[in-house]
């Protein structure tokens, strides 16, 4: 084979596989999305379906501890569906997601049933939790994009309606919920959209909350 033959067939053989690299480590990019089974999910005792092309998602805290690894993660999410389960009453864990300070996505009800995350609006939106405590401090950058990534999941899996609004639990509800740090940081969604609230009342301030640092939902 004449050497300048064999020069070409050697650098598109090295431009294939820079090429395949670049590809399989934006790949590896990805946040995973823990399923319910493998992170322990207690099975529900009941489950309502979700309409598809939802015009809402409204994003949470835990309000709890962050978690940073996948076994620490998995055992917070176990956390919080038991204290919902058991001291709440609910058939399930509350969220249809939560975001791990790991940068997974941990499946809480999922795309297609209704969670328990903010009155009024369950039948009409998915509900994602970022874990942790995000009143002083808003969540690291890989809990952000994980975030962002969920919402287009969303969207692509039809779930989400492609024009859907964003709010902060505490645009729905009485609660301080998502954190003022993680709420000041919404804006930067392009689908977020904040309400302003008429009542003179300050939010509810954490330390009125039985139950902060313990779950809440």
């Amino acid at each position: 084979m004449p050497i300048f033959a064999t020069m070409g067939f050697l650098y598109l053989a090295f431009t294939s596989l820079l090429v395949f690299a670049v590809c399989d480590c934006r790949s590896l990019l990805r946040p995973r999305i823990i399923s319910r089974s493998e992170w322990g999910a207690r099975s529900p005792t009941s489950t309502t379906n979700l309409n598809t092309n939802l015009p809402y998602a409204v994003v949470h805290h835990t309000a709890t501890s962050s978690c940073t690894t996948e076994f620490s993660c998995k055992s917070r999410v176990r956390a919080i569906q038991n204290y919902h389960m058991n001291n709440k009453g609910w058939s399930d864990i509350g969220y249809n997601f939560l975001i791990g300070g790991d940068g997974n996505i941990y499946e809480g009800r999922g795309l297609n049933k209704m969670g328990a995350h903010a009155s009024g609006y369950n039948s009409q939106s998915l509900g994602v939790a970022v874990i942790g405590d995000f009143g002083a401090r808003a969540p690291g950058q890989i809990q952000r994009d994980a975030m962002d990534y969920l919402f287009s999941y969303a969207v692509g899996r039809y779930a989400l309606d492609p024009r859907y609004t964003l709010y902060g639990h505490r645009d729905v509800s009485t609660t301080a919920c998502p954190g003022t740090a993680f709420y000041n940081r919404l804006e930067e969604n392009e689908h977020f959209t904040e309400i302003t609230s008429s009542v003179d009342e300050p939010l509810m301030a954490f330390n009125r909350y039985p139950w902060r640092g313990i779950y809440p939902g």
